[in-house]
């Protein structure tokens, strides 16, 4: 009973520091507006990179949340990834073009 009683106890911390950890997940799309307008992975932001510094803040101002950044072609989001790091955020990833994402069912 009482090792069962501490499987249940592990797993639904575990769920529980999974759930925090995939909330803190943010994805922004770099591209113009015309683009983003033409389609964007679902609950992505929309920032042109050359905004991201002055804008991240009305996403995150947590320089621990893991930032995913795409464009078209993983180019400007590599522009956005340096910016981001350069003002401290740790965690952000190029994911590349936004039609390899879809063709990989969106969001990794």
């Amino acid at each position: 009973m009482l090792r069962r009683l501490s499987y249940l106890l592990i797993t639904g911390f575990m769920l529980i520091m999974s759930s925090l950890t995939l909330a803190n997940d943010i994805w922004i799309d770099v591209r113009t507006a015309d683009e983003f307008n033409t389609g964007h992975l679902a609950g992505a932001a929309h920032i042109p990179y050359e905004e991201i510094a002055a804008r991240i803040s009305e996403v995150t101002t947590d320089k621990d949340a893991t930032i995913h950044l795409y464009c078209r072609s993983g180019n400007r989001s590599g522009i956005a990834q340096q910016t981001l790091q350069a003002m401290g955020f740790k965690n952000t990833v190029n994911e590349g073009g936004y039609e390899a994402l879809v063709q990989h069912g969106g969001k990794k």
